[in-house]
C-alpha cells in the first residue's frame, strides 16, 4: 500500500492507495495529483493574487470557467435557492473584510456588508459566468470537498480504484475495507465525540472551533453578518465530497428537511448546548448525548 503525505491548499492531505504501485510509479502520481490541486487552486482560490476569482473581483465582463465549474456552480446556484441566499458564493468580500482574508489577518477591517443577490451580480451559463458587478466569490461550503472529489478522478484515471483521501477532514473512501473516523470535540480537539464507519463515500465536517477571531468564525450569515453560534458542529455522509462538504455548510443555517428531498445525505449536528441531532441513516457512534 502506498501513501502519500503533503501539505496544499493551506491544509494536511494523506492519501492512502490501497495496492501496490512501483516508487517510479506512485511519484508520477503524486506529481499528477498535485498538479490538478494546482490547477484547481488556480481558478477558485480567493487567497490568490493570480487566480480566475480574483480577477473577477477587479473588473465586470464575461469570463469562461474552466470545464469543471459546471457540478459547484449547479450546486451552488441550486443551494442558494434552497437556503433563500444563506449559502452564497458571493461572501467572499464580506469574510474577507471580516478578517478571513489573504494576508490571514484575523481582524475585522471595514463595517460589513450584506452581499450582493446572485442575478445583482452574476449570471452562469456554462461555460460562461458573466459579472454584473465586480465581486469576490468564495467557494469555502464546497471547493474542498469538490477537490477530494476531482482527485479521486485523477486516481481512478490512472488505475487506482481503491483509495482513502483525506484532506483536512474531508475524506473520500472507495472500495478498501471499512475505516473508522474520529469526530473530533468541538470543544476540545484533542478529544473525540464519537466515530463513523466510511465505507465507499465522503464525510464531511464543519465546525466553528478551526477558525475563530473576535466575534467570527469561518462561517457567517450574509443575512444578520454574524456568525452561527447555536451549532458547534456538523458532519455529513454522501456519495461524493461535493455534497457532503456543500450540506455541512447548509446546516448551520437551514433544517435538513429542506434539502433531503433533492440530495442523499446522513448528518450529525451537535448544537452549542451539547445536544444531538443525528438523522437515522448516520453509521456514527457517539460517546455523548
Amino acid at each position: 500500500m502506498a501513501q502519500f503525505n503533503f501539505e496544499a491548499i493551506g491544509t494536511s492531505w494523506q492519501i492512502d492507495l490501497y495496492q501496490e504501485l512501483s516508487e517510479a510509479a506512485a511519484d508520477e502520481l503524486l506529481a499528477k495529483v498535485k498538479s490538478r490541486i494546482d490547477i484547481f487552486d488556480a481558478a477558485y482560490s480567493r487567497f490568490r493574487a493570480d487566480s480566475l476569482v480574483t480577477k473577477m473581483s477587479k473588473v465586470s465582463g464575461a469570463f469562461i470557467l474552466p470545464d469543471d465549474a459546471e457540478p459547484i456552480m449547479s450546486l451552488y446556484r441550486d443551494l442558494y435557492d434552497r437556503t433563500d441566499g444563506l449559502v452564497t458564493p458571493l461572501v467572499g468580500n464580506l469574510i474577507s473584510d471580516a478578517g478571513y482574508d489573504a494576508g490571514y489577518t484575523l481582524k475585522q477591517k471595514k463595517p460589513l456588508e450584506i452581499p450582493l443577490e446572485w442575478d445583482e451580480a452574476i449570471e452562469y451559463r456554462h461555460p460562461e459566468l458573466i459579472v454584473k458587478k465586480p465581486v469576490l466569490l468564495d467557494f469555502g461550503a464546497a471547493g474542498k470537498g469538490y477537490l477530494v472529489d476531482l482527485v479521486g478522478e485523477v486516481l481512478e484515471s490512472e488505475g487506482v480504484f481503491a483509495f482513502c483521501i483525506d484532506a483536512g477532514g474531508d475524506i473520500l473512501h472507495k472500495n478498501g475495507s471499512a475505516i473508522r473516523v474520529g469526530l473530533e470535540d468541538p470543544d476540545d480537539a484533542q478529544q473525540a465525540i464519537g466515530v463513523c464507519t466510511l465505507q465507499n463515500q465522503s464525510i464531511c465536517g464543519s465546525a466553528g472551533n478551526r477558525r475563530v477571531w473576535e466575534d467570527f468564525t469561518h462561517i457567517i450569515n450574509p443575512k444578520t453578518l454574524v456568525s452561527p453560534k447555536d451549532i458547534s458542529a456538523v458532519w455529513v455522509t454522501s456519495s461524493t465530497a461535493l455534497v457532503a462538504d456543500a450540506i455541512a455548510t447548509c446546516l448551520f443555517f437551514v433544517p435538513a428537511s429542506r434539502l433531503s428531498d433533492a440530495y442523499r445525505f446522513e448528518y450529525l449536528v451537535v448544537r452549542s448546548d451539547h445536544s444531538i441531532e443525528k438523522s437515522p441513516g448516520f453509521a456514527g457512534e457517539l460517546f455523548i448525548g
